[in-house]
């Protein structure tokens, strides 16, 4: 039987372990990507290492999350990252460059290579044949370090793609396609290959796409094959040594099978307010809009912006309407400023923001209240935009460009009969614009050694985790419900600014769960530790889904947060939880759920010893008497971790043994 794509990539890196389904293995990372808003923690921890310098192939920090916000936070992170970027042999894409996962794509991404990011929508460069794995940022300075990364070997699901796009559907209608049959939960586990004939039809920024919006799956990674469109992606950016065909066994066998036909696809879109509430454009066609926002990691490519300025072009957008546009780089920006195309979107009324990740993540241009929001964003949870009570929807450039025109929700398919627009054919260039000139280059050793990292008082070493106790005695903190994710546990918008200084940043735990003249949670959190307790938290399923952000670990950590019992607990989230001693409970039975209230007082005796040694652990509730049974899906790794009092003391000890 023949490998698939994703075993081929995982064999050649193995380091540890067996390739086999649900089996824990270590693999060996060539490249790593940091952003902003979590690499100031994973090289603040990458530094407790003690490290002299990196020890990947290639590492690149960027800034694209925190661009140019008030007060003194973002431009101490970037000096920082600047700086000590420079002392590790780190490449340093600088504010106004690009979004990582873009710049990433275009200038350093390579079939067959292995890429682990503090970013969930990592997974883009599966666009070409990367094993590309979003993790949390102390698994990344892990890596930074030389150390392999540990995870469950996942399942391959096959998804066959047939037919061929029509005119005015596109790529993010192919992966909300897939997330209206998967949904965003239950998946973990799983890596996402796609194949078929139509996959030879898809341009590199069209798998993208869909690599990108792959994260909202929950899965491991999405990848597709290095073919001619790969070839001719890395040669037009000057980069075809790093060229290589690759794909799967012609006879490889897959865990599951999908097959999605792109001839009978429609424009689509995710409703308020998840990824995976989608309909087709057509069920809710005339809906009244005010806002209308195009970029983000995943649609702000040079050929989704072209297709954008040429339906906008000699025309104006509603006037009831605001329009932003955010290239996802400075290489597509320049191109359109260059070829007349920034022109005729500023012409039509369009704002242009930085090259950055801007609104997506809530950094400006939310939407009014009660205003229907369209969004060519990979997410719409709940107040992500910035706005309490959104009413965000995820769709298509064609689709978007065409709502900004009418004012309304609208099928792009209609645009000849409504403005006499036919499909604009977008060819991609044969050569793009390249300018690295703002990716600082590592130094060599002698000039790395004398570089001065600055350390501004805004940044803030995080606190290391306590050991735990063998009889844990705690209360219920909070009890969320399903699918909390980690944009829940801490906001980003305006408090993405403090995710340097862990003590701050933590006082916005659970910050949408606060009722006004009520002690927040972070107050209740600390008092219960105070008098001794451990906070525990009660969820439902897909806990911690989204993003990567450890800091959803790191700062209920730093509150006194001991243990997560949950229905299910999503994949970088569980590895974030163990990294910093937060140990990860399942409910056997999930009707157990339902029994527990908040601020009971909850105890599981002999602790240390189920970590150790078992798959189960019973919970007391001390207050209503009744007892529960959790299960500890760990492997022994995760048990050493958590025994080790983090993965921060666990590597540590793990190097002071090999030397």
């Amino acid at each position: 039987m023949g490998q698939t794509l994703t075993y081929k990539i995982l064999a050649g890196h193995l380091a540890d372990g067996k390739i086999a389904p649900g089996r824990e293995i270590g693999i060996r990372i060539d490249q790593t990507l940091t952003q902003d808003a979590t690499g100031t923690t994973a090289f603040l921890l990458f530094e407790s290492m003690e490290a002299a310098g990196v020890k990947t192939k290639l590492s690149v920090s960027y800034v694209d999350h925190n661009l140019a916000g008030f007060g003194p936070e973002n431009h101490n992170d970037h000096l920082y990252l600047q700086t000590i970027a420079a002392k590790s042999g780190v490449y340093h894409s600088r504010a106004g460059n690009g979004i990582c996962h873009q710049v990433h794509l275009e200038r350093f991404g390579k079939p067959a290579a292995t890429l682990l990011g503090s970013d969930s929508h990592t997974p883009t460069g599966g666009a070409i044949a990367m094993l590309a794995i979003g993790a949390g940022g102390l698994d990344v300075a892990v890596a930074m370090a030389g150390g392999p990364f540990y995870l469950r070997c996942p399942k391959v699901l096959g998804v066959k793609l047939t037919g061929r796009l029509n005119h005015w559907v596109a790529a993010k209608d192919v992966i909300l396609k897939l997330l209206s049959i998967l949904s965003t939960k239950g998946n973990v586990g799983w890596a996402v290959e796609y194949l078929g004939s139509a996959v030879p039809t898809l341009s590199v920024p069209q798998r993208a796409t869909i690599t990108n919006m792959g994260a909202e799956l929950g899965v491991t990674t999405s990848i597709f094959p290095s073919d001619e469109q790969t070839e001719k992606f890395l040669t037009a950016r000057k980069r075809q040594t790093d060229y290589q065909p690759l794909a799967a066994d012609p006879d490889a066998e897959y865990d599951r099978l999908i097959e999605i036909n792109l001839s009978e696809l429609e424009p689509m879109t995710a409703c308020p307010s998840s990824p995976d509430n989608v309909k087709t454009v057509a069920e809710i066609a005339g809906l009244n809009i005010g806002q209308v926002v195009i970029g983000s990691c995943t649609n702000s490519s040079f050929a989704d912006l072209m297709m954008v300025a040429k339906v906008l072009k000699t025309r104006h957008i509603n006037n009831m309407v605001e329009l932003a546009i955010a290239p996802g780089s400075r290489e597509v920006l320049n191109m359109l400023a260059q070829n007349g195309a920034l022109a005729d979107m500023i012409s039509a009324g369009a704002r242009i923001l930085e090259t950055g990740c801007g609104p997506c993540i809530g950094q400006g241009f939310s939407p009014a209240d009660g205003v229907v929001s369209l969004r060519t964003f990979n997410r719409n949870f709940p107040g992500r935009s910035g706005t309490t009570g959104d009413r965000a929807y995820l769709l298509s450039p064609e689709t978007a460009v065409a709502s900004a025109l009418t004012g309304k929700i609208t099928d792009p398919r209609n645009l000849p009969e409504l403005f006499g627009i036919e499909f604009p054919e977008i060819k991609l260039p044969t050569e793009f614009l390249v300018d690295d000139s703002m990716i600082e280059k590592p130094l060599s050793e002698q000039d790395a050694a004398r570089v001065k990292v600055l350390r501004g008082p805004t940044i803030v070493v995080p606190e290391a985790p306590k050991p735990l106790p063998d009889r844990l005695q705690g209360k219920v903190s909070i009890k969320c419900g399903d699918k909390i994710t980690t944009d829940h546990i801490m906001p980003a918008g305006p408090f993405l600014k403090l995710r340097s200084n862990v003590p701050e940043y933590a006082k916005v735990v659970f910050n949408c769960f606060n009722e006004q003249g009520k002690p927040t949670f972070a107050e209740r959190a600390l008092e219960l530790k105070q008098k001794g307790f451990a906070g525990i938290i009660v969820a439902g399923q897909s806990y911690g889904q989204g993003s990567s952000r450890e800091h959803a670990a790191l700062c209920p950590m730093y509150l006194g947060i001991r243990a997560v019992i949950a229905k299910s607990i999503e994949r970088i989230h569980k590895a974030n939880l163990i990294n910093f001693c937060i140990v990860p409970i399942e409910f056997a039975d999930p009707a157990d759920y339902d029994k527990i209230k908040p601020d009971e007082q909850l105890q599981i005796d002999n602790l240390l010893e189920a970590i150790n040694s078992s798959d189960e652990v019973e919970i007391i509730n001390k207050t209503s008497s009744l007892k529960y049974l959790g299960r500890l899906e760990l492997s022994d790794r995760d048990r050493e971790i958590l025994l080790s009092v983090g993965l921060l003391n666990y590597t540590r000890k793990k190097s002071r043994k090999n030397n």
